[in-house]
């Protein structure tokens, strides 16, 4: 019996990376976890680790960017379980370029996933988690992005989540519903997809026969090598998924705001 048997879970942004890493987690802890994402075949390749490790999965291919599907994702898992104990917002997008420079469509949809899809994703929860009379767990994922002193605007966005997740904390102090920010530093994802010297730097401390897929993605074991091959300058994904799971595992009478996960050795980057 793990922490979490009987209880339910969900994760955004599951196919790989950090949600991938949490939603393992938490399926070999028990919970039952509503896996949810974009991308059909590695949401169920998460599925099937987790049914792997015993636990209990569900794939849900969901458009973040439409806050119906964020708030069908979870009347999903409620109708399927009839409960909600834990919601894990992590899914983002981030595009870097100078703001002058920026493309208002990657701006737009940097919004629509990083802080519309996280807003309604956690306000769902609530009233989800209220409904079944749940001691809950909230985590929206952010980034040390936000202590840069220019963020950029993937950055404005992360700071954003901030702003919510904060005030949803204090909306809820008197529910049995704690409200987690997730902190992570630089950590061996995908989310770098779309900055080409970031991915070209990680495929080259892998050897040149390493690289990413045709989408610019890399499967989990080379982010893994690559984050050993780092040593203290890369944390993995499963290091802030460890982090969010011991958040979630303490009494419900306390409350873990913040955890901030960081490599021992910060590299300087810009937004």
């Amino acid at each position: 019996m793990g922490a979490f048997t009987g209880k339910t879970a969900v994760v955004t942004g599951a196919s790989s990376g950090i949600g991938r890493a949490v939603a393992l987690r938490l399926g070999e802890a028990g919970a039952h976890v509503f896996a949810a994402g974009r991308r059909e075949e590695a949401l169920a390749a998460t599925v099937a680790e987790v049914v792997a490790a015993g636990g209990a999965a569900t794939a849900v291919p969901a458009d973040l960017r439409d806050p119906g599907e964020v708030q069908g994702l979870v009347d999903r898992a409620v109708a399927g379980t009839g409960r909600l104990d834990v919601m894990v917002n992590n899914a983002a997008v981030s595009y870097r370029s100078p703001l002058t420079d920026g493309d208002p469509e990657a701006w737009r949809e940097m919004l629509e996933v990083n802080v519309l899809a996280l807003a309604v994703g956690s306000t769902a929860a609530a009233r989800a988690m209220r409904a079944c009379r749940a001691e809950g767990h909230i985590v929206n994922v952010s980034s040390s992005s936000t202590r840069l002193e220019a963020p950029g605007f993937y950055g404005a966005t992360k700071t954003a989540v901030n702003a919510v997740t904060a005030t949803l904390r204090q909306e809820l102090q008197n529910d049995t519903i704690r409200v987690v920010t997730v902190t992570p530093g630089l950590t061996a994802t995908n989310l770098g997809r779309h900055r080409p010297d970031l991915m070209r730097g990680l495929a080259a401390s892998l050897g040149e026969e390493t690289g990413p897929s045709a989408e610019g993605l890399f499967p989990p074991d080379v982010l893994d090598r690559a984050a050993a091959a780092s040593g203290p300058a890369m944390a993995r994904a499963d290091d802030v998924a460890r982090a969010v799971m011991f958040a979630i595992t303490q009494p419900i009478e306390l409350s873990i705001s913040e955890i901030v996960v960081q490599p021992a050795m910060r590299l300087a980057l810009t937004a």
